[in-house]
Formats: structure tokens, sequence, C-alpha cells
């Protein structure tokens, strides 16, 4: 029956171009139904947050419209997937299932039973690679065993190469004839706006593959040349600013890696340690997964045992004043704010503002890793996770426990002028700025010209920074004596 329909599963692989499952579908002329399905089996915690949702609201609206632009409708479908993906196999008499693999374990535990769905209704399955570069399984040590330090890592990544070529975007699709049962986009209320806390976001974001692209051009452009100096100035526009585009896979990891290769060579070797420096990140974001991937529950547990008996502090209060930017530490307040008004924070800044929660607050990492979670757009299942066990020192390949961020030097040296901290918390703009990152030291003169008043229209610091790093200092060095 040449003209039954292949399915397509759009998973986090939101795009046509590079879309290995899609291209495949496509091979013989079949029609096409195309799915998404709300539902990926996450345990309670790890479905997407907030900030994440209004991402995929606007990811999803982008990508029905470039699906119908090559004569495909995109058919939406709440979970549990493989009832979903069952139900449309046995109403339009699909052949095969076309697919990116996932790489959480609840992922790869759906795609085991979406496969045998499959194949009960005689459909033939085909997964295809995700969202990385390098299949788990395939880095490996002379030992064979998994990574635990980067740098082999990246150095194994490297000498595989990556050699294969991003596919072409397809120009036209043949669309499966009949009307298929589809929700509305509008009835997952994913985003609702009440309160319109994200109102901001758009004017900062535009999710979808052409948004994608088009901050990839820009980057290149503008950006790379400088990347490696650059991309710790908060202050400065030197990131690329493609980690939720990347999450969502609107634009894949091999096309910003052959990208990024393409451009290195121009410029008289401008390009070259920006362009080297990036593809170290991109590797990065890799290594993460890796990690991920030896340990499933790197969200919850640290990856270091011992680091399992740190004697957190409760401080709800502490907590509470750094989800809102009010910590009393100007470069922790600025990035915590730039976190509630954009989904997003500067890398350095997220270092520094984990550090001052972990480290001077003696909170427990998960929690700041929760709220990550729930706020960031590109709140992502192998990186953020990693990101605060290597501020905790709990992680593999992890910053020194010994390591703890002084933010004041931080924000002298990455945002010399206060410009960052200035946009962010501008009841400080005013101040000069040898004391923006330090309000506490300037004279009460020059608080009275900036109109700051310290307790009153900006608060103290929460902790005193030397104190609380001693005694940061005693709590985890009482773990390493275990």
């Amino acid at each position: 029956m040449p003209d039954r329909p292949a399915l397509v599963w759009f998973r986090n692989d939101l795009r046509l171009r590079d879309n290995a499952a899609l291209r495949a579908a496509t091979r013989g002329g079949r029609p096409i139904v195309a799915l998404y399905v709300l539902d990926d089996g996450a345990p309670p915690g790890r479905t997407p947050g907030a900030a994440s949702r209004w991402w995929l609201l606007h990811s999803l609206k982008a990508l029905s419209t470039d699906l119908a632009g090559v004569g495909v409708e995109l058919v939406l479908r709440r979970g549990p997937a493989e009832e979903a993906i069952a139900d449309l196999i046995g109403r339009t008499g699909a052949s095969s299932l076309h697919f990116s693999r996932a790489y959480t374990p609840w992922g790869a535990a759906l795609d085991e039973r979406v496969k045998a769905a499959a194949k009960a209704l005689g459909a033939q399955c085909h997964r295809y690679r995700g969202y990385l570069l390098f299949e788990p399984e395939d880095v490996r040590t002379g030992a064979g065993e998994p990574f635990k330090v980067f740098t082999p890592f990246a150095r194994a990544c490297r000498r595989q190469g990556v050699e294969r070529a991003p596919q072409d975007r397809p120009t036209a699709l043949r669309a499966y004839p009949e009307r298929v049962a589809a929700d509305r986009l509008d009835d997952w209320s994913l985003y609702d706006g009440r309160p319109d806390w994200a109102r901001e976001f758009g004017s900062h974001w535009a999710p979808g593959e052409a948004g994608a692209e088009a901050r990839l051009r820009r980057f290149i452009d503008a950006a790379l040349g400088h990347y490696a100096e650059g991309r710790d100035r908060p202050d400065e526009a030197m990131t690329s600013r493609l980690s939720p585009h990347l999450h969502f896979g609107e634009i894949s990891p091999l096309q910003v890696w052959h990208a990024i290769m393409a451009a290195i060579p121009r410029r008289e070797g401008r390009m070259d340690a920006g362009g080297e420096k990036f593809l170290s990140e991109l590797l990065w974001r890799e290594f993460s997964w890796h990690l991920f991937a030896q340990a499933p529950a790197l969200h919850d547990e640290p990856f270091r045992p011992q680091f399992a008996h740190v004697h957190w502090l409760k401080d709800d209060a502490g907590l509470a004043a750094w989800r809102r930017g009010s910590t009393g530490v100007p470069i922790v307040d600025a990035g915590m704010r730039e976190l509630w008004q954009t989904g997003w924070m500067h890398n350095r800044v997220r270092m520094i503002a984990a550090s001052f929660l972990v480290k001077n607050l003696l909170v427990d990492w998960r929690q700041g890793e929760r709220w990550f979670w729930d706020t960031l757009v590109d709140a992502d299942a192998g990186n953020n996770p990693a990101g605060w066990q290597w501020v905790a020192g709990s992680g593999a390949d992890a910053a020194p426990y010994f390591r703890i961020f002084n933010p004041v030097a931080q924000g002298e040296r990455f945002d010399p002028e206060g410009s960052y901290v200035r946009r962010f918390v501008p009841e400080l703009a005013r101040l000069p700025a040898r004391f923006i990152h330090r309000p506490w030291e300037a004279p009460g003169e020059a608080l009275a010209a900036a109109g700051v008043g310290l307790g009153e229209t900006y608060p103290r610091p929460l902790v005193d920074l030397k104190a609380s790093r001693e005694r940061a200092l005693a709590a985890f060095g009482a773990i390493k004596a275990r």
C-alpha cells in the first residue's frame, strides 16, 4: 500500500532543517503525518518549568507555521505519548514511525514503550540521533569507561571529529489527505499570562527555527571574533544566546558546529580563538549529557557521594531574597533579576549567583537548581544540574569545594563600569563605578548623591562575605575528612 503515511514524531527537534527523522520519512514520497505530543514521561519535578512552557508555546506556533509552508499540518496531542502514537497509527494506517532519540532516563524508557506500541500495530519504527553531536556510549576512555573529566573528554571528541554534514530543509512535503483529530494549542494553557511575569520575554527572544538561525548569524558576524575574551563580560553582548534554541532543537548542534568551523578562518585569525572557545563550550554541553547518562539522578543526588553529607542550612528568608534579587550583593541581584525579566542569565553570572547561594548562604544546591529549572528558558536536564554540581563541588570535574567566588571581585573584573548592574538594579544606577559592586563601603555623601538608602532603597548584604566564606570552608572541609 504505497500511500500509507509515515508518522514523524517531533520531540526536542522542533525544526525542518537537519532533522533526520523528517528527512528519512520523506524518502519514497509517502504522505507525512507530523505529530507533537505533550508528554515525555518525565517524573515529578522534571516536567518543563514555567519559562520552558512559555518558549514551547511559541516554538510550536513557529513549527506549525513552518510545516504549513511545506504543505503539512502539525498534529497536537496530549500524552501518554505511546497511546497518542498508537491511536494515530491506527487511524491513519501509518506504515512507519520516525523520531529522534531521547537521552533522559525517562525519555529512553518512553522510546521503548513507543517502539513496542508501533510494533504491535505493524508499523516499522526508526529512531535517529537526538540533540547531541556524540552518542554517550560512543565516547569512552582507553579502558572503555565513560569520561569524568572534561579536558580528555573534549580531546576524544575532537579526535572522533564531526564529519556528518547538516541535512537540507525540505522544500515541499506530501500531506496526508484526510483530517486527523488534534488538540488546539491554546487549550493546553502552556502559558496563560496570569500573572504575566514573562511579559518581557518576547522583546528578548524569537522562538522557532528562523529565530535560531538568525541568532546564529548575528553571533558569528558580531561577536564570535571577540568571544574568547568577551564571553565572561555580562556588560557586553558577546555570547551566542543559542542555548534555548539548542534545547528545543530549533537548531541542531551539528548546524552550529559546522557554521562555527566555516567561520573560524575569517578575519585574519580573529575568529580562531573565539571559534575554538565556542566549540569547547558546545563540547561542555555534550559532557554534561554524558555525565547525565552515568548519573540519571544528577538533578537530585551528588555525583560524588561524600557530598551527600554536607550540612546545609535551612534559610527560607535567604533563599527567597536570592530568588527576588534582593541579597544586597549587586552582581548577584542583577543576575537574578535578569533571569526573572528575560528567562535567561549570563553564564558567568550564573556561576556567581550559584556560588553565593551554595557557599555564602550554605543553601542546598538543589534548591537553586529547581529555581533555575522553573525560570530559565534554556532549562536543560543535562546542563542545569551539571552546572550546579560544578559550583557545589559535588560533580565530576567540578570546581574544588574551596573555590568560592568573591562576588565583589567578580563584578569588578567582569562588569568594571557597572553597566550590567545599572541595567538590572536601577536603584544603584547613579553610584560611581568604584562603589557600584560594594555600595556598603560607599561614603554617606556618595550614597545620598546617588539616591541610595542602604536598608531602604537597596538592601544591605544578607551575610558578611568573608565570614560566610570561612563558614563554607568549614562545612565543606568537614566532608573531605570522611
